[in-house]
């Protein structure tokens, strides 16, 4: 059984960063593509990055690219998102994803954790 658990959201003013990391356990994350998802309130989950197995390919929703950064150590079983220039459209709770196989997608995700409430204040 995988678990994921994020980390490191939280409140930050507009223009700010954070870094959240998603820590997986029961089982290594070897050949899993990995993505981070958030859902703000009163609106659907919706795809923000994902992360393809080892992490040569990585794609970004276009109201991210350019300020979020994803990246992961894989001897640590752990996934990051840098995010950087923070809006207050990017309130929401986020969420750590892993897929069942290694190549990139924005969709084909099984294991899911329990997410992370990130604000951004303007």
């Amino acid at each position: 059984q995988v678990q994921l658990v994020e980390s490191g959201g939280g409140l930050v003013q507009a223009g700010g960063s954070l870094r959240l990391s998603c820590a997986a356990s029961g089982r290594s994350f070897s050949s899993n593509a990995m993505g981070w998802f958030r859902q703000a309130p009163g609106k659907e989950r919706e795809f923000v990055a994902g992360i393809s197995w080892p992490g040569g390919r990585t794609t970004y929703a276009d109201s991210v690219k350019g300020r979020f950064t994803i990246s992961r150590d894989n001897p640590k079983n752990t996934l990051f998102l840098q995010m950087n220039t923070l809006k207050p459209e990017d309130t929401a709770v986020y969420y750590c994803a892993a897929a069942r196989r290694p190549a990139l997608t924005t969709n084909a995700y099984d294991y899911w954790g329990q997410g992370t409430q990130v604000t951004v204040s303007s």
